[in-house]
């Protein structure tokens, strides 16, 4: 499933103007030629719009270089396609590690061609396979306001159009006022985007919007060119491991929702008091929390004893924010983000599938660790090629072994590359790795099962479906590397692993290493091929072999 036009994405912030963070992203295609508009009217033309629409959704997610939610747009009439079109979509979004609750798919005009029954059952659906909604352009589009007031969305995003009369046109300020009213009544959230003056978002922030997007905030920033519906980066690092609310969790102190203002008082006036408690009904779901900070002062002031200390103490508590164990660390902010001004800090209660009270999660702790985790990715990435190191190939093999799935593991090589530093220099020899590094990344986007590895000077790690190591081969041994006008050859060594005839990781590793001395020996360059438990090597390209299959051994 793919545009048929080559394809590119930039990705443009969404910022919280509570806390200032980025909350998530929004991929804005942007075709070789034309216009986004141009390219889905071709396509509706063709009856192949919801082909197209998908397929670029597909590539905004192999493109994507971050962990943060991705925001993705949809056509309103593609709301109309059967649910296993998405499949391709979610196949996608499993590889690159991420879940559908961690996307926001963005549904935008025109609404008119499609029946408000048809958009809702494909919104319901949707929201069924786990995916969070949006409204887009609204201001702009030809958005029905039963289609508003009944839609399954979390987002309502608000079009440039709108804000360009505030903050001095009354009746563009009673537009925003009247939709925040609307949002905070429906549980639902404001976008404002286009802001592209200071006016204009000291206006919106002002007015009580929460989330904002715009060029004055953060342009659209390219993930790189891509010939065709290709990626960088995500696709080609691999899942690392998800940080989850669970990793943060500490026990909580908690109470009977009975409990009164007294009880609370005795547990946090004492010396190694806990920052807050929470009510708990008799199935252990929270019910009401308390900040320690707001809640003493509001007992210990003048006459606060005498007021509330045999009250429930449910007076002076809050509705708990909740959030489920396996949630996301980056859904875990987003719900900071949206919290009341004056709760920021306090503490999240953790639930489990039923609701039930498992413990707390402090924002510190987990904003330290995003920001930590952040840092350790940065850091294991290549500074040359920008690949992250042998953990993504590691991992992907450990996965592929626990689930007894075939697979090809690689080891690629440039041939004699201390010659090509000491004659064509040590720049030249950055550049063909760099270059050599740019070919792998395209490769991953075009075969999304693939990962790569830049383990240091110049070898690579590949893992791949069988299936896919002849177009890996080709397109790595058909090219003619050069270094500063110097031909350079480069060796491919590939042992196939059936579904359990591999141990380890560190099995591959060993068995490999003999391999790749084969294929450095063979003239030219090089690929052979073998298998674990058998001495049979096959050289499958070199001088003399081109196309050919010899065995030795």
């Amino acid at each position: 499933m793919k545009s048929p036009r080559a394809v590119r994405f930039a990705f443009q912030p969404l910022y919280s103007l509570h806390t200032g963070g980025v909350v998530a992203h929004e991929a804005l295609a942007r075709p070789g030629h034309g216009t986004v508009p141009e390219l889905l009217t071709e396509a509706r033309r063709e009856g192949r719009l919801a082909e197209v629409d998908l397929g670029l959704a597909i590539a905004a997610v192999r493109q994507d270089e971050t962990t943060l939610p991705l925001h993705l747009n949809l056509s309103a009439r593609t709301l109309a396609a059967p649910a296993a079109m998405f499949d391709d979509l979610l196949a996608e979004l499993g590889d690159t590690g991420r879940r559908t609750r961690d996307v926001v798919l963005e549904i935008g005009p025109p609404f008119a061609p499609l029946p408000a029954e048809r958009a809702l059952a494909g919104m319901r659906t949707l929201t069924e396979l786990g995916f969070r909604l949006a409204l887009d352009g609204l201001g702009r589009g030809d958005l029905p306001l039963n289609l508003l007031v009944e839609a399954p969305v979390d987002l309502v995003k608000l079009d440039r159009t709108v804000l360009r009369g505030l903050p001095d046109d009354p009746a563009s300020v009673a537009v925003v006022e009247a939709l925040l009213h609307y949002t905070n009544r429906t549980d639902t959230r404001l976008v404002a985007t286009g802001v592209e003056t200071d006016v204009q978002l000291d206006a919106v922030r002002g007015l009580g919007v929460r989330i904002a997007q715009g060029h004055l905030l953060a342009p659209p920033t390219a993930a790189g060119p891509a010939p065709a519906l290709l990626t960088r980066g995500r696709a080609a690092a691999g899942p690392a491991p998800a940080q989850c609310v669970g990793d943060f969790l500490r026990p909580a102190t908690t109470l009977p929702e009975t409990a009164t203002c007294d009880d609370v008082r005795e547990l946090l006036a004492a010396a190694d008091a806990p920052s807050g408690v929470i009510g708990v009904d008799e199935l252990k779901r929270p019910r009401w929390s308390v900040d320690r900070t707001r809640f003493l002062v509001a007992v210990t002031g003048p006459y606060g004893h005498a007021l509330h200390a045999k009250r429930p103490a449910a007076r002076l508590a809050d509705t708990p924010h909740t959030i489920e164990a396996r949630a996301g660390a980056m859904e875990f902010l987003e719900l900071v983000t949206d919290a009341d001004w004056g709760r920021t800090g306090d503490d999240v209660v953790v639930v489990d599938e039923v609701g039930r009270c498992v413990g707390v999660v402090l924002v510190t702790e987990v904003v330290r660790g995003v920001a930590e985790a952040k840092v350790e990715a940065a850091a294991a990435l290549n500074p040359l090629t920008r690949l992250p190191g042998s953990d993504t190939v590691a991992r992907d093999v450990a996965r592929r072994i626990t689930i007894g799935e075939p697979f090809v593991a690689a080891w690629l090589d440039i041939d004699s590359f201390k010659t090509v530093n000491d004659t064509a220099g040590f720049a030249a020899g950055d550049d063909l790795i760099r270059e050599l590094g740019g070919a792998l990344t395209s490769l991953s986007g075009q075969l999304r099962r693939m990962r790569v590895s830049h383990v240091g000077g110049d070898d690579f790690l590949v893992v791949c479906d069988v299936d896919e190591i002849a177009a890996v081969a080709g397109a790595l041994l058909d090219h003619r590397w050069t270094a500063d006008g110097l031909p350079v050859t480069v060796s491919l060594a590939t042992l196939v692993c059936a579904s359990g005839a591999i141990r380890s990781y560190q099995e591959v590793s060993r068995l490999l290493a003999p391999l790749k001395k084969r294929a450095k020996a063979v003239p030219g360059s090089s690929w052979v091929l073998s298998r674990p438990g058998s001495d049979r090597v096959e050289v499958l390209r070199g001088i003399g072999t081109r196309g050919l299959q010899a065995a030795v051994g």
